[in-house]
């Protein structure tokens, strides 16, 4: 097949590239030595066919190749950065391992459909998950001090940081702020959830304080609290909101005050951010695409098979420094629906329902209908306005359901990163990607922006 061929050649190349890279090297290696193990799956179904289930294998290879060039292009860009921003970017690379390791398992499984028990067992073992995680964290913290050399030796020659002011929110940073960043980087990790004192939180940094003003006891706070920080233990990604704790504020009084303490974000909801006056150019928005996908992806990918948000829309996702976005609320989200009233939520409900939902209120909510969810934030990224603006709830249903139309894009809206968004809100359900290929497509268009910039955004674009 000559599918198989393109995935051997990719796979090679991407394995020279990964013993070129001089920081982050056990990172680099381990992605390697990942691919290596698939590579030898992909032989294996050159020489043995595409087994009992020829549709979902073949599927895995296509996914795969997509992933592999992800990969080719993320390590090739890593390679040729100079002293300084390997200081900086490792953590950007960092996340992009991270995904990429994740996708690479996706493919693992799809592939080993095409296999016997005991050769499944054998792609099983480099891909199981507790071996990943703790062959991940080893990785991290030897390259962490790895890094510190290179920091040292920044401090010494007093390398500029003008190359590297675009990864930092355009601000030119000192080479002590940097240092900072990394020295954090350990904490921020290993970051316990917990029940805090009022005025005795221990985190030396700034946090989020959210205070919840719906009539609650405190057990069901404390239930969902709970149920939020297992979900949160579960998926920690750099775009998933971190949460640190809870506060209780007059518990044995009439009108106790439950604060939950997270991750803070300093531009506020991805909606406040696209409300505002930033200035957000096409290469800018395609990352912030990216991000969203990456922490959307993060959750679907998940050890529970149907594990889904619930509430996607864009105040569902912060935004940090460096127009970072990241994924909240989940189990906190949902309690908040029940909380509010019906009535007051049903516009914002259909502005981001699926067309099988608004069909039918009995539709079960699945993962397909996040996709579109997600579909019309990337179309606000993409756009800057609110969905479906004035229309009631009949005519959302009358656009979505009856003349099946979309609201249209910028006419300069990048056209790879335009397919995507039009996939995601497909009428048809079958057509919406699935996170992961989602990621691996943003990825693509963010990657050509980095390369050769050749999308250029007007004066007056959104």
């Amino acid at each position: 097949m000559d599918l198989l061929d393109k995935i051997m050649g990719i796979a090679e190349n991407l394995y020279s590239l990964c013993e070129e890279v001089k920081a982050n090297k056990k990172r680099a290696m381990r992605l390697a030595h990942r691919v290596s193990a698939l590579t030898k799956t992909v032989e294996a179904v050159k020489v043995h066919g595409l087994g009992d289930q020829p549709q979902f294998v073949e599927r895995g290879l296509c996914e795969l190749k997509i992933t592999l060039e992800s990969a080719q292009e993320a390590v090739k860009k890593y390679v040729s950065t100079s002293c300084l921003e390997r200081i900086v970017q490792p953590y950007d690379f960092g996340d992009e391992f991270a995904i990429l390791s994740e996708r690479l398992n996706d493919a693992a499984q799809l592939l080993s459909l095409a296999f016997a028990a005991d050769q499944r067992d054998k792609l099983d073992r480099v891909f199981e998950e507790v071996r990943r995680s703790r062959e991940d964290m080893e990785d991290t913290e030897s390259d962490r001090l790895e890094l510190q050399k290179l920091l040292q030796l920044a401090e010494k020659t007093k390398e500029s940081v003008d190359a590297v002011h675009e990864v930092v929110d355009e601000t030119k940073r000192d080479v002590k702020t940097i240092k900072t960043m990394l020295e954090s980087c350990k904490l921020e990790t290993y970051a316990k959830c917990s029940e805090y004192h009022q005025h005795h939180f221990p985190h030396p940094f700034t946090v989020a304080i959210k205070r919840y003003t719906y009539p609650m006891s405190a057990s069901q706070v404390r239930s969902t609290f709970n149920k939020e920080v297992e979900t949160m233990k579960r998926f920690e990604s750099p775009n998933i909101l971190r949460m640190f704790g809870i506060c209780v504020q007059d518990e044995n009084g009439p009108n106790p005050n439950f604060l939950i303490v997270m991750e803070y974000c300093e531009k506020g909801s991805l909606k406040q951010v696209l409300d505002g006056n930033y200035k957000l150019p096409w290469d800018r928005k395609s990352r912030m695409c990216l991000d969203a996908a990456q922490g959307l992806y993060r959750l679907h990918q998940s050890e529970e098979k149907f594990k889904v948000h619930g509430c996607i829309n864009s105040s569902k996702f912060l935004v940090a420094v460096g127009y970072r976005v990241k994924l909240g609320g989940f189990e906190l989200a949902k309690t908040e629906m029940t909380l509010m009233k019906r009535e007051s939520v049903k516009h914002s409900i259909s502005c981001y329902s699926s067309p099988q939902q608004l069909q039918s209120i009995s539709h079960a909510y699945d993962k397909a209908c996040e996709m579109y969810s997600f579909g019309i934030v990337l179309w606000e990224i993409a756009t800057r306005l609110s969905p479906f603006k004035g229309c009631s709830h009949s005519e959302v249903y009358q656009k979505v359901c009856e003349e099946k139309a979309m609201e249209p894009l910028p006419k300069d809206c990048p056209r790879q990163l335009g397919e995507l968004i039009n996939a995601c809100r497909s009428f048809d359900a079958f057509q919406r990607p699935t996170a992961g290929v989602l990621v691996d497509k943003l990825r693509k268009v963010v990657e050509q922006f980095d390369k050769n910039k050749p999308w250029k955004s007007s004066p007056h674009s959104h």
